[in-house]
């Protein structure tokens, strides 16, 4: 009776754990000096599938399919219902050094309850703040950003900066970023998630559609 009340134990364990493994959309937009773009995560297991929206239309542009395990980025587009495989490149690195700060700052974000960490790099005028989601035994965990972030290598301030917080906890996610000036505080990027939704997502979901040809560069 005892083992079977402790190989019962440990599964209910093991099923919690897994429970707080996120799976579901995570809505956001990116804003720019000129432009404002709405994009949605479809997380499932290791594979994480990024739309973004057209700015009038609403509509699909354009996707990222990331298989996490298999260390691959695949693009699609829908308006020619194409597929390609996306070249691995090399990360760029950062002018000067980066100093980075986790202040005392919190608040609650979509729910979630935030600490702020800042990233400076006086050699590029650059300054952005992130309000980061860390898990705890409870919460969920968002495992699939942090190797997202690293497998894709986006040049921009946001990705780059990112990479120099070392050892945030397992599931970590910034639910807004605002990046800045330096010498004047203007502020020139944001980066703010507008909803959560913890759901089942269909493998068809993070897949490329079967009716999409290959495209080759």
């Amino acid at each position: 009776m005892k083992k079977a009340a402790l190989f019962l134990s440990a599964l209910s364990i093991s099923a919690l754990s897994f429970a707080q493994v996120f799976e579901g959309s995570i809505a956001f937009k990116m804003e720019k000096k000129t432009d404002t773009t709405r994009h949605t995560y479809f997380v499932k297991g290791n594979l994480v599938k990024l739309d973004e929206k057209g700015k009038k239309t609403g509509k699909e542009e354009g996707s990222f399919i990331f298989d996490l395990t298999a260390k691959t980025v695949k693009f699609l587009n829908p308006q020619r219902k194409v597929w390609g495989e996306q070249k691995n490149e090399i990360l760029p690195a950062i002018k000067g050094t980066a100093v980075v700060e986790k202040t005392k700052n919190v608040k609650t974000l979509v729910g979630y309850k935030c600490t702020e960490y800042t990233v400076t790099c006086a050699d590029e005028n650059k300054k952005i703040s992130y309000w980061i989601y860390s898990p705890d035994k409870k919460g969920k965990k968002f495992d699939f950003f942090a190797p997202m972030i690293e497998l894709w290598k986006r040049k921009d301030p946001a990705s780059t900066y990112w990479l120099q917080i070392k050892n945030l906890p397992a599931g970590s996610m910034p639910m807004m970023s605002i990046e800045t000036n330096i010498s004047d505080g203007k502020q020139t990027g944001k980066l703010e998630v507008l909803k959560v939704e913890a759901k089942v997502i269909p493998a068809s979901e993070v897949s490329v559609p079967a009716e999409y040809k290959k495209f080759e560069q």
